[in-house]
């Protein structure tokens, strides 16, 4: 279940989210359809923009895929 403290992430930014974690290494690249929600997801610190303008999940950002979208329970 989501934590209450946590800013809420729209139906997009969710799916933006999750396709982060699907690409992998390979990082997501910037000025595509869900650039807005890239660039929210930084600025919330769940992702961030690479030198090479692509978009990467942070540690924050994949607990945060954890326990939203997998609905897992963070360990420890």
């Amino acid at each position: 279940m989501t934590n209450w403290n946590q800013p809420y992430l729209e139906t997009c930014c969710r799916a933006a989210l999750h396709r982060l974690t699907l690409v992998g290494a390979g990082g997501r690249p910037d000025g595509l359809k869900d650039g807005p929600c890239l660039a929210r997801l930084q600025g919330m610190g769940l992702a961030r923009l690479r030198a090479d303008e692509r978009y990467e999940l942070t540690p924050a950002g994949l607990d945060r895929h954890a326990s939203e979208i997998l609905h897992r329970k963070k360990a420890g």
